[in-house]
């Protein structure tokens, strides 16, 4: 059974990475090009319906996360929440989900073998 959680572990810094990298492969280049201009990110991310669809979609994600992340957080005594709640808010759900599940699972698995 450890070693089923080890490796869910792994998998979920494995996914981390990826939630990580693979949204900034896109935002790097685009702030290589455009600067950090906040007004052009907005137009661009309003765009059209479907780029409103992903924008709104993510946003509200994220908030459901947060109230997650600060429910589990707490209900479990989880260390360095804001860790997970930081890469949520600078990179995204991607990257804040899959490390705080992580986090989580760490938790879940100290407690476990504490008892």
């Amino acid at each position: 059974m450890l070693k089923n959680k080890i490796t869910l572990q792994r998998l979920y810094i494995v996914l981390t990475v990826l939630g990580t990298l693979v949204p900034l492969s896109q935002f790097v280049p685009w702030l290589f090009v455009y600067g950090l201009d906040i007004s052009l990110f907005i137009e661009q991310l309003w765009v059209n319906p479907i780029s409103r669809f992903f924008a709104l979609d993510v946003v509200i994600s994220a908030l459901v996360l947060t109230v997650f992340i600060v429910y589990e957080s707490q209900r479990l005594a989880i260390r360095n929440k804001w860790i997970a709640l930081l890469a949520t808010f600078s990179i995204g759900v991607s990257s804040g989900l899959p490390l705080f599940l992580y986090l989580r699972q760490q938790t879940l698995d100290e407690q476990h073998q504490a008892s």
